[in-house]
């Protein structure tokens, strides 16, 4: 098409659309003689090149098998417009490009976005211009954002390095990204890659749009961190990353936190830490003793009658001067039986303790976890903040 010898296209389609007929070229350079192409290209004038598309009647690119949309049938004028091939600076549109690189490539299968359907007539009216054989086609839905707009790249949470910089694993974006718009035949979710490259197959995919939600790959991401920090080949660099996170949030020298301390935190916080950046936030006491004067740390106490409060304090000092429990899992149960005070009271009492929260992990996992002298100390300092109100 000869840019002076027709009306501007933005022009012809206003007027195609005020006549009520769909927006299309309507070929009015195609008449021109080899001599008066020939003529216009000796004078500059600036061209595009278009695909002189056959008609859906007397063409099968419009019936295809989509791989997930099954048994297409394009008629009218829908996916046979002439569509321009070589823009006016000489640089190819994707619709050529696509299918020569794809046919150079030698590409099987095609897997692309479900807005592309609409164009697959013309590609594939292309091959067959070309003698090429065309690829088999699966066109994907779209990818949304939790309100109903469609992922962009644009938008914040387009771009995977965000997700990176955010603390998700790979293989946790790996997965969830996996499960956008597939399913596996099972319905197990935790996926890893090798899972995947032997469960995926292209019968799974589906029609339905997908939602990129946070709390599902959050949820994941818990998933594969404690699976990662169960694997001695992953748990070493996370352990190295975290320790690295808690200096830099807790405020203290690197050197000063212990990567076996690091390591009994991460376990110790479980499926409740997202990130490995959220340690020191999630188990803030892992890493020194808690205070006990702060608003956090009454509405535990409070929940402790006070006429329990120090006799259960003094009960566990005097368990633990004795022997120190092999296993604390019935331990409560006898510091109840020696103070005299409900089990709920205990365990409460040693959450505010030990910990300086009302909530968190379960107490025989918490004394555990932290070392006997520490235990010891915190309970004196828990005595003392008590005694002294």
């Amino acid at each position: 098409m000869f840019a002076d010898t027709h009306l501007p296209y933005a022009a012809l389609r206003t007027e195609q659309t005020a006549q009520g007929r769909a927006p299309a070229y309507d070929r009015h350079c195609a008449h021109l003689s080899l001599r008066q192409i020939d003529e216009k290209l000796r004078a500059g004038e600036p061209y595009t090149v278009r695909m002189l598309s056959p008609s859906a009647e007397g063409s099968d690119a419009g019936r295809f098998y989509d791989i997930v949309h099954r048994a297409m049938n394009f008629r009218g004028p829908a996916g046979f417009d002439d569509a321009v091939l070589l823009k006016s600076d000489g640089q190819p549109t994707y619709h050529l490009a696509n299918v020569v690189d794809d046919h150079l490539m030698r590409i099987t299968h095609v897997l692309r976005g479900e807005e592309w359907l609409m164009s697959t007539p013309k590609h594939r009216a292309l091959f067959n211009a070309f003698g090429w054989p065309a690829p088999h086609y699966a066109h994907l839905p779209l990818l949304m954002n939790p309100d109903g707009s469609k992922l962009s790249k644009r938008n914040d949470d387009g771009p995977v390095q965000r997700y990176i910089d955010d603390g998700y694993l790979p293989e946790s974006l790996v997965n969830y990204t996996a499960l956008l718009g597939w399913h596996p035949d099972t319905p197990q979710e935790l996926l890893t890659l090798r899972q995947l490259e032997q469960s995926f197959s292209l019968a799974g995919l589906s029609r339905s749009k997908s939602v990129v939600s946070r709390e599902r790959l959050d949820w994941l991401n818990r998933q594969h961190l404690r699976a990662a920090l169960a694997d001695p080949d992953k748990s070493a660099g996370l352990i190295q990353q975290a320790r690295a996170e808690v200096a830099a949030v807790g405020g203290f020298e690197a050197a000063s936190v212990r990567p076996e301390t690091v390591a009994t935190a991460l376990r110790l916080a479980g499926d409740r830490l997202t990130f490995t950046k959220d340690l020191y936030n999630a188990v803030p006491f892992m890493f020194g003793d808690p205070a006990l004067d702060t608003a956090t740390a009454e509405q535990a106490l409070i929940l402790v009658p006070h006429e329990f409060r120090v006799p259960i304090l003094n009960a566990v000092e005097r368990a633990l001067a004795s022997e120190v429990p092999e296993s604390w899992a019935g331990f409560t149960k006898s510091i109840a039986a020696t103070a005299q005070a409900p089990t709920k009271h205990v365990m409460m009492m040693l959450r505010f303790a030990l910990t300086g929260e009302r909530f968190g992990p379960k107490i025989p996992k918490l004394l555990d976890a932290l070392p006997v002298d520490s235990i010891k100390r915190r309970l004196r300092r828990a005595k003392a903040e008590i005694e002294s109100r």
